[in-house]
């Protein structure tokens, strides 16, 4: 009987010993090729595999027209004007809202909800019911592509709540600088609002003939990604 018990210990001690032991030829590390630290020879995972971090998204503004699409950079220097658009922009706000307002050689301007109706008397009065404090930057001025907020002639030089224009100058619209704020500017497209400030109006108001509809989208794209689709650098 103690010899069996003996025999029976003997063969549990093997078993756990050899069991728990790996094979010769193991070799430890990371097997994830997805692993910064990933080891192509490994054959047991040793839990040491760590990961990129994924890269930063920017949100940048798609302005979609029949005249082709803008891209638009919101400044980070001017964070209250710059959150306002997003959360426009997020809700549709924009959405079918017309460019009212062109002048070639100056500028394009829109964002009055007042343009969804057929009713022009009031195109260029109207917004989502509130201002915003003027953020003048030094180093944000009005040059090609300058995307700045208008406003009516206050004291305050606050901005319109959703109204804005696009500068299609060449040389810019210096004469506007530090009396309305610059808030982005288009980094790919511009041509478009070249074409648009080239279309038939009326000469009284500058509001186009045919409505020149928006359709505003938020984007997030990677550093790469704005490098490698507009060869664009925030």
């Amino acid at each position: 009987m103690n010899k069996k018990i003996l025999l029976l210990l003997a063969i549990c001690y093997v078993a756990t010993t050899f069991s728990c032991k790996k094979k010769p030829n193991d070799v430890l590390g990371c097997k994830d090729p997805l692993a910064l630290n990933y080891n192509p020879a490994a054959t047991v995972d040793d839990g040491s595999c760590t990961y990129p971090t994924p890269a930063t998204k920017e949100k940048i503004i798609e302005i979609k027209t029949d005249f082709g699409n803008m891209y638009m950079w919101l400044y980070k220097q001017t964070p209250l004007h710059r959150a306002n658009f997003l959360k426009l922009a997020d809700e549709g706000y924009f959405d079918s809202i017309t460019f009212h307002r062109i002048i070639q050689n100056f500028m394009i301007q829109g964002g009055d909800p007042n343009t969804l109706d057929d009713d022009s008397t009031n195109d260029g009065q109207g917004g989502p019911g509130y201002t915003i404090a003027a953020e003048f930057v030094d180093s944000l001025k009005h040059d090609y592509g300058a995307v700045g907020a208008a406003r009516t002639n206050n004291p305050q030089k606050a901005s319109s709540g959703s109204q804005f224009y696009i500068v299609e100058n060449l040389t810019g619209a210096h004469h506007l600088d530090k009396t309305y704020t610059v808030f982005g500017k288009v980094f790919s497209g511009i041509d478009v609002a070249v074409t648009i400030s080239k279309q038939p109006k009326k000469a009284s108001n500058d509001r186009p003939y045919k409505a020149i509809r928006m359709d505003v989208n938020v984007l997030e794209k990677t550093a790469a990604e704005l490098l490698a689709e507009f060869n664009f650098t925030p």
